[in-house]
């Protein structure tokens, strides 16, 4: 069952950063196993993952199923595999450095109250931002690819009418936003580095489409911006 499926995998996400915030800061020097605003973090960002895939499952269910597709469907190329591998390995690393600069690092002086809760309420617009390109497009895979095996179309509505990349655009909101909750200028500014990963994963999914999809050459030149309105 969909529903079912999709509330695992949100659970299997939430684990994920459970691992990587939590376990990597309870094994370094000086660090703990209780990380007040990592802990804080999973449990209302889990909430919110779980009643967004209930929502989605009830109105977007052919969108929920393209994030829970594995690899492999559709026409992939060896650089979109590629682009798509360095991308996750960024978002591991990072996460990673996370909980090392917060507890060992230290790189520089964590921010204070307010900025850490801007930081909060703009992770969760990011993930608003990323939820709504996933609702309007139900081609919206976890990987870059034509899908040939779904009778891909083009999506212009929405937030697709806005920027060309309305999900990666959600992504840099969400892991600044993170970074600043969990206390780490330091995780802020290397938030460039996945930044520099989106760039490539862009171009690469721009080629694939503009080559495969009918209308998509057309439709970048009807809407102006890539990834954020009136600057790229």
């Amino acid at each position: 069952m969909l529903i079912i499926k999709g509330l695992i995998g949100g659970l299997f996400q939430i684990a994920l950063f459970g691992v990587f915030f939590v376990v990597t800061a309870g094994l370094l020097p000086g660090g703990t196993w209780y990380w007040e605003r990592a802990l804080i973090f999973l449990a209302v960002y889990g909430a919110i993952v779980e009643v967004t895939i209930i929502v989605l499952a009830i109105k977007a269910p052919e969108s929920l199923e393209a994030r829970l597709a594995s690899p492999g469907g559709g026409k992939q190329t060896r650089a979109a595999r590629m682009a798509s591998a360095f991308l996750i390995s960024t978002f591991f690393a990072w996460m990673v450095f996370v909980p090392v600069d917060v507890f060992y690092l230290k790189l520089l002086p964590p921010p204070q109250l307010e900025v850490s809760v801007a930081g909060g309420v703009m992770l969760f617009l990011g993930f608003a931002i990323i939820c709504a390109a996933i609702y309007e497009n139900r081609f919206a895979v976890s990987y870059v690819a034509y899908q040939t095996d779904r009778g891909q179309t083009l999506i212009d509505t929405g937030p697709y009418s806005v920027v060309w990349h309305p999900m990666y655009l959600g992504v840099l909101p969400y892991f600044g936003g993170m970074a600043l909750w969990l206390e780490s200028y330091a995780a802020l500014i290397a938030v460039s580095v996945i930044m520099a990963a989106l760039v490539v994963i862009i171009f690469v999914e721009e080629k694939t489409l503009r080559e495969a999809l009918p209308g998509y050459a057309d439709y970048m030149k009807r809407v102006r911006y890539r990834l954020v309105p009136f600057v790229w």
